[in-house]
C-alpha cells in the first residue's frame, strides 16, 4: 500500500510563508507526477500545483501563481511546495498525490489520474 505523507502545515499570519513536504516511505516517487491539492471547509477540492518527472513541467492554479513554487528532489524522494505571501483564502487542508499516468504536466492533467493520496496537512492563515 502506497502511503504519501505530508508535513509542514501550520498557523501563519497573512504575508507569511510555509513549506510543505511530501514523502513516500518505502516507495519511490521518481516516476510519478506529483500534485498538491487543497480543500477548504465547504468547498470542493482544487488543484494547486503539479510537477512532472521527465521535463520539469509545472502547473500552478491562477490563485497561487507567483506565490507558490513546487519542486522535487528524486534523490531525497521528496516534493515540496513553497508557499509565500500567504493569504487567508489559502487556508485549507493540503494534500499531495501521485500520478503514474503522466510524466509531464505540460499539457495538463486530470484529478482522477492521481492514484495515491496523503492524509493532508492543515494550513491556516489568520490575522
Amino acid at each position: 500500500q502506497v502511503q504519501l505523507v505530508e508535513s509542514g502545515g501550520g498557523l501563519v499570519q497573512p504575508g507569511g510563508s510555509l513549506r510543505l513536504s511530501c514523502v513516500a516511505p518505502g516507495f519511490t516517487l521518481d516516476y510519478y507526477a506529483i500534485g498538491w491539492f487543497r480543500q477548504a471547509p465547504g468547498k470542493e477540492r482544487e488543484a494547486v500545483s503539479c510537477i512532472g518527472y521527465t521535463d520539469g513541467s509545472t502547473f500552478y492554479a491562477d490563485s497561487v501563481k507567483g506565490r507558490f513554487t513546487i519542486s522535487r528532489d528524486n534523490a531525497k524522494n521528496t516534493v515540496w511546495l513553497q508557499m509565500n505571501s500567504l493569504k487567508p483564502e489559502d487556508t485549507a487542508v493540503y494534500y499531495c498525490a501521485a500520478n503514474l499516468m503522466r510524466s509531464s504536466v505540460a499539457r495538463g492533467f486530470f484529478t482522477h489520474e492521481f492514484s495515491y493520496w496523503g492524509q493532508g496537512t492543515q494550513v491556516t492563515v489568520f490575522s
